[in-house]
């Protein structure tokens, strides 16, 4: 029987060499042995999406590529979730998210909100390419506790800082947390605008987000 590295390793590789059929049946072998889920997940699909990505920074994989790594992962996380923990009526905290206007990278923010979901949070997805007032209308008309704002590109970082300030404009700045992420970004782009935490990656954020509300 092939070990827990081997397994993690052959799902890492299924979605770093785009085999998005073949990923379910290895994700059966991991979990028909015994092994976590959610390290399936972070230390498996998640990785692979990572050597991915780096290829894709490299120039060696392009936007095809990418998105059939991303039908990979998603395909193995949608498996993987079966055996994971029932979190249902057990809500950590409501978490809006979405990235930017102007942007329409979103395999980040569709990580970010996957783990968010696996540890326990309740999260509405507004999507990518999001208008800065959809952010803060959806704070004004809804019990949220996180705003989770994402960009891949410098030149719509600053619509980060349109929804710090609406928020405050609004009066709703001191309702939410505001969290930020993406390539770009950085803790100190995030003290700069005003925002309560970065994160460089999808398990950092459920960490963050933890910290929040004190889980």
């Amino acid at each position: 029987m092939a070990t827990k590295e081997e397994l993690l390793q052959k799902l890492s590789d299924c979605v770093f060499e785009m085999e998005d059929e073949e990923v379910v049946d290895v994700v059966k072998e991991y979990i028909n042995a015994g092994y976590d889920a959610q390290e399936g997940m972070l230390l498996g699909l998640v990785d692979g999406m990572k050597r991915a990505s780096a290829m894709y920074e490299e120039g060696e994989y392009f936007v095809p590529e990418l998105m059939i790594c991303s039908d990979a992962m998603y395909a193995g996380i949608e498996e993987l979730q079966k055996y994971l923990p029932n979190t249902e009526g057990l809500s950590a905290g409501k978490v809006v998210i979405g990235v930017i206007e102007g942007d329409t990278h979103d395999i980040g923010k569709n990580l970010v909100r996957i783990m968010l979901e696996t540890g326990g949070f309740e999260v509405h997805d507004l999507g990518r390419d999001v208008p800065v007032e959809v952010f803060v209308n959806y704070v004004k008309e809804n019990d949220v506790d996180i705003v989770a704002i994402s960009s891949l590109m410098t030149t719509t970082m600053p619509g980060m800082e349109a929804v710090v300030n609406r928020l405050k404009e609004e009066g709703l700045r001191d309702k939410v947390k505001v969290m930020v992420g993406g390539a770009p970004v950085s803790s100190a782009f995030a003290e700069k605008i005003g925002a309560d935490g970065y994160s460089r990656n999808a398990i950092e954020a459920v960490e963050l987000a933890k910290n929040f509300i004190g889980a």
